[in-house]
């Protein structure tokens, strides 16, 4: 299943399936198709590297026997979302010693997955959702990670099973870290594509209540942060391909197929679409910044609306809350997959717009995202 940029999602109110729709009703004078969708085309776009793990004196994760009955026990779970972001997870987790051409990002099954559709509920909200999500165990530096997939979202089919998800993994898994690795819109006005940011908090979006209100969950996790200080690990890292001529081309095939003449200036707001030589790596725990939560249309823009927040998504809030209530520690990996938004344009146009970076780029953040994470569970201590 193919999972666009939250905003969209959230925009379109798509609670049933994640994927693409043109966003209809809207008065900017974009171009509104209900029957197609704005798949870009950049050509050229690079593989990921076999992942050099002697550069940092390390081995790549080592694959366990996945047992198939039921969810093993381990010491960490790491949780991501999306395609690109399980192509990413499976590159980096599974299968780093070749490259993994661009073309895998859309993928939908993996080899040495095991489907999760233990004692799923009589009643769920779509008689779509058959299954938990896909499940493959890893070992790294002497611990046991459960890698999974998710096929359970906040907004679909809703927070209860999410949150039945997250208790099982607790009851039955019984980790003692639960990971959330993925990709995020971008709120901070200095996070630019492909910036990682780690989190030990989570705030829930409520619309019409003040944020002073919103509910917000917090831990002690610190993350391991002495293998991403290492000479060399810098190496591993890829830097997001958005050169201002793959975006000038995406923001002209924006341009043509929503019958709009935005400039890539007004499209790239300050630059934010624009990268850094390699991404930048926050460790934001320290500061005690969370993550903010949504299953509605809610993104950061230049205004600065939610500038105090590390990054918005649609997932992390109920993992803490479950955590939380069961005494188990979690921490949240977020790249930045979709920069703030231009605060000026029409709230389609920064959906629209934030979807197709996405679309685009997302497999590259997704996959450094993935690497810090791995980096996070083989700094913990033996």
């Amino acid at each position: 299943m193919h999972r666009r940029s939250f905003i969209s999602a959230a925009l379109l109110g798509v609670t049933a399936v994640f994927s693409k729709f043109a966003l209809a009703g809207n008065s900017s004078g974009v171009k509104t198709d209900s029957s197609s969708s704005f798949y870009p085309s950049i050509t050229g776009l690079p593989e990921l590297p076999a992942i050099n793990w002697s550069a940092i004196g390390a081995q790549a994760p080592l694959l366990g026997n996945t047992p198939t009955a039921n969810l093993p026990t381990a010491d960490v779970v790491v949780i991501s979302w999306a395609e690109a972001e399980w192509a990413a997870m499976q590159h980096v987790f599974v299968q780093s010693g070749e490259a993994m051409p661009y073309s895998d990002a859309s993928k939908s099954t993996w080899n040495g997955w095991v489907k999760y559709d233990v004692d799923m509920p009589s009643s769920p909200d779509s008689s779509d959702w058959t299954y938990w999500g896909y499940y493959r165990l890893v070992s790294i530096n002497g611990k046991q990670v459960l890698l999974f997939k998710s096929n359970t979202h906040l907004d679909w089919p809703g927070a209860q099973y999410l949150g039945d998800l997250i208790q099982r993994f607790c009851q039955v898994v019984q980790p003692s870290l639960i990971m959330s690795t993925g990709t995020a819109g971008g709120c901070r006005l200095t996070d630019h594509l492909g910036t990682i940011n780690v989190v030990n908090a989570a705030t829930m979006y409520e619309a019409g209540q003040s944020p002073t209100s919103w509910p917000n969950y917090t831990n002690t996790y610190s993350p391991a942060w002495n293998i991403v200080e290492q000479a060399g690990f810098s190496s591993l890292l890829f830097g997001i391909p958005a050169s201002s001529s793959s975006l000038q081309t995406l923001a002209n095939q924006f341009n043509s197929f929503y019958g709009s003449s935005y400039s890539l200036a007004t499209l790239n707001v300050d630059g934010l679409c624009t990268p850094t030589t390699l991404p930048a790596l926050n460790n934001l725990t320290t500061s005690g910044t969370p993550l903010l939560t949504a299953s509605t249309f809610v993104v950061g823009n230049s205004s600065g609306d939610y500038v105090n927040y590390a990054v918005i998504e649609m997932d992390d809030a109920v993992i803490a809350e479950t955590c939380q209530q069961n005494g188990v520690q979690f921490g949240f990996v977020r790249n930045v997959s979709d920069p703030a938004q231009n605060a000026a344009l029409p709230a389609t146009v920064q959906a629209n717009w934030g979807s197709a970076v996405y679309d685009v780029f997302g497999f590259y953040t997704s996959f450094n995202g993935a690497l810090v994470s791995w980096a996070m569970i083989a700094g913990l201590p033996a």
